[in-house]
């Protein structure tokens, strides 16, 4: 089964595997490991203010800026109810401009969504944001259907990123809603469940390792697919993008749904 290698992300077509930075420290090396994986072809680097203290924005600051053409920096904020505030949502874009060394954010994430916090203030910081043009577009993670469609009421959403994999599926109809609403569906620990005799064998036959099977699997699950898989080792990013050259029959897709 064919799947397309780009999604549109607003009005940038992106290869449509990622590079998750939860583990990103500052250091000359990992300053290189980010230069390098945008030179093997990532157009996704994805981090949040909380990842490693801080440290994961710092290093692909240094390690990006000037912004290089085509890559898309993508950060989150609000992870706690706390953070999702205004004031402190407030402090914590600023920081991350910052730290990434930046004038404008290309996707900034509302954390998580909090009870304590309306929704209607978090997302009313992200979009006082984007009037002025520190955030390019916006997006959500871990939220339904229906609160995706009360942020869509105050805003334009371009991206929502949750937990989904071969073995956790909670989210399939919200896979579904993003295709049909035009909006990038960004999976995170996409790699975990990359384990059973189907998946073994299927690599098997393609010459493949399983996880870059689950990353095939995931791309042709939805055209609106974008995984980030986390990766501190050159060639295993390039075994995560050659994922995007195996193409399941439709008998391999069934035996891994």
């Amino acid at each position: 089964m064919a799947t397309s290698t780009t999604v549109a992300l607003g009005e940038h077509a992106i290869l449509r595997i990622g590079l998750g930075t939860n583990r990103l420290t500052e250091s000359p090396e990992h300053v290189r490991f980010v230069r390098e994986a945008v030179a093997a072809g990532v157009q996704m680097i994805d981090t949040a203010h909380i990842y490693a203290g801080g440290e994961s924005e710092r290093t692909i600051g240094a390690a990006l800026a000037p912004a290089p053409e085509g890559c898309v920096v993508a950060t989150k904020g609000g992870f706690s109810g706390a953070e999702a505030a205004p004031q402190a949502l407030r402090a914590q874009i600023e920081e991350s401009l910052r730290r990434l060394r930046r004038e404008q954010i290309d996707l900034y994430y509302l954390h998580r969504l909090h009870d304590e916090v309306p929704i209607e203030e978090s997302i009313g910081v992200l979009e006082e944001y984007r009037s002025k043009g520190a955030i390019r577009h916006i997006g959500l993670s871990e939220v339904s259907i229906e609160q995706i469609e009360r942020a869509r009421a105050l805003t334009s959403i371009a991206a929502v990123q949750s937990h989904y994999n071969l073995s956790e599926r909670r989210h399939e109809a919200v896979v579904d809603h993003c295709a049909a609403e035009g909006i990038v569906f960004v999976p995170y620990y996409p790699l975990r469940g990359a384990h059973s005799p189907a998946l073994a064998q299927i690599a098997s036959r393609h010459g493949a390792r399983p996880a870059q099977i689950a990353l095939a699997w995931l791309l042709a699950r939805s055209p609106a697919m974008l995984p980030i898989p986390g990766t501190l080792s050159l060639s295993h990013l390039r075994e995560n993008l050659g994922a995007l050259q195996i193409e399941l029959s439709e008998e391999e897709l069934q035996a891994l749904s």
